[in-house]
């Protein structure tokens, strides 16, 4: 969830007013602009600071802002592309160097031209106006990160593009909804990946849940990025997602290079469609996907169709993620919570397969309010592994209430959070047995879901307490009404003796 407020969320505004007064009406533009000058931005202080370490171990480094750049017979000095050099430019060279040389500098900054970033790059348009619009901006987001460079907190720059993302007046249409990254970073350090893993997001978004998944690497096992066959497997190998939006795809392609993962499997693709012939591929699962209601039937994978004979993408994308899963493989995914006690054919049939095929572990129901502003819908998180021949024994439930945000529109940070519980409770279930229904998490046996029509909302399985409320006797009570009756009575006459004075 973004905490910018005060100053800093003032200074982000008024760069997007910037924006829109030069007639950049549509949101998504906007953030896409912002993106690739975020890009050149970190890349040239990236570089910088790369070459510094390599000096300082006596490393040779090669400077990507390190002599002639040629564009259509035109040479640049690749200098003048760092951010730090061409902010100092005049309004029209800046703008040229920027529009004629930065431009077609980024789209090549990949060696593999058949890369992903290289694909999706290729489309990508300046759209700025003109030069005094962008002198504007560069200035204005020269001042954003030099707040957030000097501030303590280092999830800043996240909070800001998730502040980026909240102005998309579309979020939330098709069933599309941004995952905050505190969800995407507890689902992660709840499946603990290792460097072993190749882990898929077949609706890749912004890339959130494979750049948590790096992130959660390079913080446990830093060891491993010594490891040259490791390294191999995390560059090329690892790293898979699927969209249909491509100036997503760009963005995406954009933050895992950032994150250092050079070379992701990043497909436009319908992840649901025939044209994916993926299958048990992938040790790790990680998705959100899009709650869109229904689609055309026919242009649905048929293997999909045999798991769950339906239209709706929220049980098809289960479907989806057994077929890409290898035995073995993990899951962690986040559904509307009709998934959990829809009563139709389809949705008990997805859930039977879950329990009674694969090894379903946990269901963790989160509160509607997550992911507003973009949309009050109700969700849960469901925690599986691929078998193909069972295993689910007891399967965990967590009510979360609170997860350090308000659930209104605002989301602004609170004192009540779930999130640390829910995580020691994960990691340690055989304590859970002995936990009553009444707590916010308890452990159901397989027999009893099963019994209940495969039904896995934690509240069929939650123990109501009922408190015994005691009422005074029936002579008391009328003596109080006859008392307050009389005192209502005295208090109109002493009324209407002043008005009489008066």
């Amino acid at each position: 969830m973004y905490t910018i407020t005060g100053d800093l969320r003032s200074k982000i505004d008024g760069i997007w007013n910037v924006f829109y007064s030069g007639g950049m009406s549509n949101p998504l533009d906007v953030i896409e602009q912002w993106t690739y000058l975020q890009f050149i931005h970190d890349y040239s202080a990236k570089a910088t600071a790369d070459k510094i370490s390599a000096q300082m171990i006596g490393k040779d480094y090669v400077d990507e802002f390190t002599g002639t750049f040629t564009v259509r017979e035109r040479n640049f000095d690749r200098n003048d592309f760092r951010w730090s050099t061409f902010k100092e430019f005049p309004a029209e060279k800046m703008f040229d160097v920027v529009a004629n040389g930065v431009f077609p500098f980024l789209k090549q900054l990949h060696p593999d031209r058949n890369s992903a970033y290289a694909l999706y790059m290729n489309d990508a348009i300046f759209k700025i106006p003109t030069p005094e619009k962008l002198v504007q901006i560069v200035d204005r987001m020269d001042e954003v990160y030099a707040t957030i460079d000097a501030s303590d907190n280092h999830d800043l720059r996240g909070d800001l593009y998730e502040y980026l993302l909240s102005k998309l007046s579309t979020s939330g249409t098709n069933g599309q909804f941004r995952t905050p990254r505190h969800i995407i970073r507890m689902m992660v350090d709840l499946t603990a990946p290792t460097m072993d893993d190749t882990v898929c997001d077949p609706a890749f978004g912004t890339a959130g849940f494979l750049v948590a998944v790096s992130e959660y690497l390079r913080e446990h096992h830093e060891e491993d990025f010594l490891n040259p066959q490791k390294m191999a497997h995390y560059n090329n190998e690892m790293f898979t997602g699927f969209d249909m939006d491509r100036t997503m795809l760009r963005i995406g392609a954009m933050n895992m290079i950032m994150h250092d993962v050079r070379n992701p499997n990043i497909q436009y693709m319908d992840s649901l469609s025939g044209k994916n012939t993926l299958s048990n591929q992938f040790s790790l699962v990680l998705a959100n996907p899009p709650f869109k209601g229904s689609l055309d039937a026919s242009t649905v994978s048929p293997n999909l169709l045999q798991v769950a004979n339906t239209k709706k993408t929220e049980l098809l994308f289960i479907a989806l993620f057994l077929r890409l899963l290898r035995a073995g493989g993990r899951a962690a995914v986040i559904v509307p919570d009709g998934v959990v006690f829809g009563s139709d054919k389809a949705h008990v049939a997805i859930r039977k397969e879950l329990v009674e095929k694969q090894q379903l572990q946990a269901v963790i129901s989160m509160p509607s309010g997550i992911f507003k502003p973009y949309a009050g819908v109700s969700t849960s998180i469901l925690f599986f592994t691929k078998t193909g021949n069972g295993g689910t024994e007891d399967v965990w439930f967590y009510d979360m209430k609170a997860d350090g945000f308000s659930l209104d529109d605002n989301r602004s940070p609170i004192a009540e959070n779930d999130i640390p519980d829910i995580e020691a409770r994960f990691k340690n279930l055989a304590v859970e047995k002995g936990r009553a229904r009444t707590e916010q998490s308890f452990l159901v046996p397989k027999d009893e879901i099963v019994a209940n029509n495969y039904d896995l909302s934690v509240n069929k399985y939650r123990a109501v307490v009922h408190e015994e409320v005691t009422y005074p006797p029936t002579k008391e009570l009328l003596a109080d009404i006859r008392r307050l009756d009389a005192e209502l009575n005295d208090s109109l006459d002493e009324l209407e003796k002043m008005l009489k004075d008066d």
